[in-house]
């Protein structure tokens, strides 16, 4: 825990927080994971998340948090700066490939197609034996003081795929993106990343905030496929550019 706090940054210090307990991590086979977490009682804004953005964190729902796990610092806290960013032939091609695709952007309220897709998602890509419900998916991906915007991204007005944004000064943030399993051939999360940049582009937003890329981590290795990226290392935001590998450790 000592080594965790000395990481973190004087705007902790002015803040309640608190460690969570020791669950196995569900990125790394065989290893424990452990957050520390905002406190409820902290004033949370899309100001005051832009800050924690800088320090590594991120929400779900209307908790905030970061991990701190004894041993290990594989998450890597990751952003794109937008107006740097560099199109691949891949990305032109998943533009392409989505031409008419019809983009709507909606205020964050529960929407019952939105949340039977995701239950498709989670089943395809996330299978568990525990079923979903709405209180489970509404609590995840919304928050009472968050900016939130849920994009839809539709074919011929069938849903194919919902991006959940959050609006913060000076960036976007990426919550979760779930999409029709049966639309894959299209690459929509890639098609979402893509939208959050150039939508962050046009707003004149500075940064896209990813969440955590974790080495080693299937599930999390297209987040370096996006230059030039930047991660947050020993408490310093480091850029990566197009051809140099991302890795979690300063030489």
């Amino acid at each position: 825990m000592e080594t965790c706090a000395g990481r973190l940054s004087l705007i902790l210090e002015r803040m309640a927080h608190w460690m969570g307990p020791n669950h196995p991590c569900g990125y790394l086979p065989g290893r424990d994971a452990r957050f520390t977490y905002v406190s409820p009682a902290y004033p949370l804004s899309p100001q005051s998340y832009r800050g924690l953005l800088e320090e590594g964190f991120r929400r779900s729902g209307n908790w905030v948090y970061r991990p701190c796990c004894i041993g290990c610092s594989a998450c890597l806290p990751v952003r794109l700066p937008v107006h740097d960013f560099l199109l691949t032939r891949s990305h032109r091609r998943v533009l392409k490939r989505n031409a008419d695709i019809d983009i709507r952007v909606s205020v964050a309220r529960f929407d019952e197609r939105q949340f039977q897709l995701y239950v498709r998602y989670l089943a395809a890509r996330h299978p568990t034996d525990t079923p979903v419900s709405r209180d489970d998916y509404w609590s995840f991906v919304s928050s009472s003081w968050a900016q939130t915007r849920f994009v839809e991204f539709r074919s011929y007005s069938e849903l194919i795929g919902v991006a959940v944004v959050d609006h913060v000064p000076g960036a976007l943030s990426a919550v979760y993106t779930f999409f029709d399993p049966d639309a894959a051939e299209r690459s929509p999360g890639s098609l979402a990343i893509l939208w959050q940049i150039l939508e962050a582009r046009r707003l004149g937003r500075e940064w896209l905030y990813l969440g955590y890329w974790i080495g080693g981590c299937r599930k999390m290795e297209y987040k370096a496929r996006y230059r030039p990226l930047e991660a947050l290392i020993a408490n310093r935001w480091r850029r990566f550019q197009v051809d140099e590998p991302l890795r979690s450790s300063v030489l």
